[in-house]
């Protein structure tokens, strides 16, 4: 075999195993939302796909994984929003760090809104085992990197605002009345950024 061919055979093996990743992500999602953690099975999650259960355990450990992978991608598209939304305030030459709190967690809260389902997944407290000390760990990281935004003495400032924006990513994603938590997080950012004038 030439090394063209075996180049395209590597080629479309890699494009079918990222295709059936792809397609198992997209089912654990599907399944992990309407049933929930504890009552999604491996099975499911395989036949939603049309995959086998080799193929899984080929890109995944298990269950848990999937749900981790989920969770690691959510997270990953959330910080490049709001890394995105900061970068265009700063570009309109705003250097005040609440406004730029604000431009991120407007961000990060259009995506809770764009993948609410994504989002109550994870704050429903049905994941995998640890999956509690993770998200504590997150909120924890998340807390750091808004303190980059702010001065050195600022630190209880950091971890009012950011708890109380975790308050109000939980009420978007858990809530059942649309508009009215629209206008409720909104009415939350400005609260929130009024906390740096106290």
């Amino acid at each position: 075999m030439s090394s063209d061919t075996e180049r395209s055979v590597t080629v479309r093996t890699s494009e079918r195993g990222a295709a059936t990743r792809g397609a198992l992500l997209d089912a654990a999602r599907e399944i992990f939302v309407t049933r929930g953690f504890a009552e999604a099975g491996v099975t499911d999650v395989v036949s939603r796909a049309n995959a086998s259960v080799g193929s899984l355990y080929h890109h995944f450990s298990g269950k848990a994984d999937l749900y981790l992978t989920l969770f690691d991608d959510f997270q990953t598209r959330q910080t490049t929003r709001t890394r995105q939304a900061v970068q265009a305030a700063r570009t309109t030459g705003e250097t005040d760090p609440m406004r730029l709190f604000i431009a991120g967690a407007r961000a990060y809260l259009d995506g809770c809104f764009a993948e609410r389902e994504l989002a109550a997944l994870f704050l429903r407290g049905d994941g995998p085992p640890g999956f509690e000390v993770m998200m504590r760990d997150r909120l924890r990281q998340w807390a750091h990197r808004n303190a980059a935004l702010f001065d050195k003495d600022s630190g209880a400032l950091v971890l009012v605002v950011t708890g109380a924006l975790a308050a109000v990513v939980s009420e978007v994603a858990l809530s059942d009345n649309l508009p009215h938590t629209r206008t409720l997080a909104e009415e939350a950012l400005t609260i929130i950024s009024s906390l740096n004038h106290l």
